[in-house]
């Protein structure tokens, strides 16, 4: 069995060299549709125009693993960026890695997420698929569309293998 990684509250601050984190706290706001409705203004660098691509927007419903929860692969996107917003009111993590040819075990951050904020993670940013902590949980997805399939996946070997216990 490998080390044991312990997550960190989500924040903008250390979330930086990864992404952005969507949230409404402490974001550009104003006033529209006649003061009915408060815009939280800009919160995502979405980065999906390079090679053609386009906006995608798509749900996802995520189920919990078992716990405790090995971290086997770790993936990335090279061409645009892919935010990620829950849908209900639930905790979630966010295991990620600074972009970079090459990721390793020693690489990783783990964040605890609230369920009122979303992650973006940056064009090349290795990332974990979704680790959902409750059943059924939904998160709205903007990511690029196109053609061509953004997505390179890292897996560790054997003797790599970690483990992340929220």
């Amino acid at each position: 069995m490998g080390m044991s990684l312990i997550p960190e509250p989500l924040d903008k601050q250390t979330f930086t060299p990864f992404g952005d984190v969507i949230e409404t706290q402490n974001a550009t706001e104003f006033s529209i549709n006649e003061g009915t409705t408060t815009r939280f203004h800009d919160l995502a660098k979405v980065d999906t125009a390079a090679d053609g691509g386009r906006p995608l927007i798509s749900i996802f419903r995520g189920q919990p693993r078992p716990k405790p929860i090995p971290l086997r692969m770790m993936e990335r996107h090279l061409i645009g960026s892919q935010a990620f917003m829950p849908l209900q009111n639930r905790p979630y993590l966010v295991v990620v890695a600074k972009a970079g040819d090459t990721v390793t075990p020693n690489d990783l951050h783990v964040f605890l997420a609230v369920g009122h904020q979303g992650v973006n993670y940056h064009r090349g940013v290795w990332h974990h698929p979704l680790l959902v902590l409750e059943p059924n949980s939904d998160f709205l997805i903007v990511d690029r569309g196109s053609a061509e399939m953004d997505l390179q996946e890292h897996w560790f070997s054997d003797d790599q293998e970690i483990f992340e216990i929220p």
